[in-house]
């Protein structure tokens, strides 16, 4: 008897150990969408999204923004200015809806000043997730952009498999909100760009006009995971990305992370009032 009881004993202390740790402090907590998630979950569970929706990716930004986040991708490349025999690195790219962009306006560029291949530039999409790199390779093959100078790589934004100072300029379009870490992620843009390199984001972000924000607020949380059911066949991932968008920080928040990470000349640009917004900086 005395024994059991010791037993039942330990296995209460256990039980009340487990219950502490996951009540502790200590814990790093991350949020995915409005729930709280343990640190080291999130990163799986937004790979289970991406993995789910990859196949209906485009369609579904199609959809959901009535074509608008390719004027959005366009006008960001244009920012971006992309200039003959570049390293650039697309994050959180896998369909290369930016990296297809840069490459043809930086071959355009080599082409008018007869760069030759040993000079040429590359540009490299960069993706956590290997079922949205499936697809972006997929789409090079058909457009014919599948040659030397455009790379597939699975990497994590916050630990990113290039040396340091290797790229000339770093994008990230619709991606940083589902980072974990994002101070991580911004610290090592910063560490692989070169000196007079060139930070780009595009984001959702806050909406500042109050009447707008009320029927945005209405357009995300009742259609947008109606969408993700009809065509996708997916309401909860998309109700994750609705959620994840309100979650991630405003224009001056997110604006000083980037400060914080070490780039310089940080500016914000909204657009349609702050649906999204364009972040810009650089490493001096």
């Amino acid at each position: 008897t005395t024994q059991v009881e010791m037993m039942r004993g330990l296995d209460g202390a256990r039980t009340g150990l487990v219950r502490a740790m996951r009540a502790s402090p200590w814990r790093r907590m991350a949020d995915f969408g409005y729930r709280e998630v343990e640190d080291d979950a999130k990163a799986d569970m937004v790979h289970q999204v991406f993995a789910r929706v990859a196949p209906s990716y485009d369609v579904m930004n199609d959809a959901m923004s009535g074509g608008l986040h390719r004027r959005w991708k366009d006008n960001m490349v244009e920012k971006l200015r992309p200039f003959a025999s570049m390293r650039h690195l697309d994050v959180a790219g896998g369909t290369g809806d930016v990296a297809f962009r840069v490459l043809r306006q930086m071959l355009a560029q080599e082409r008018k000043l007869g760069v030759g291949v040993e000079r040429r530039g590359t540009v490299t999409a960069c993706d956590i997730n290997q079922n949205m790199l499936d697809v972006g390779m997929e789409r090079a093959r058909q457009q014919g952009l599948d040659g030397s100078n455009l790379n597939f790589v699975r990497g994590d934004a916050e630990e990113l498999p290039f040396e340091d100072e290797s790229m000339d300029a770093y994008t990230i379009a619709f991606g940083l909100r589902n980072v974990t870490r994002k101070d991580r992620a911004l610290s090592e843009a910063h560490r692989v760009l070169r000196r007079g390199g060139r930070f780009l984001c595009l984001e959702f972000s806050r909406v500042e006009n109050p009447l707008l924000a009320r029927l945005y607020d209405v357009y995300s949380f009742r259609i947008i995971p109606e969408m993700g059911r009809a065509i996708a066949g997916d309401r909860e991932s998309y109700q994750y990305l609705v959620e994840s968008i309100r979650r991630f920080p405003a224009q001056q928040e997110l604006s000083h992370m980037v400060r914080e990470a070490g780039f310089k000349h940080v500016q914000c640009e909204n657009v349609m009032s702050g649906v999204v917004a364009y972040h810009s900086a650089f490493k001096l």
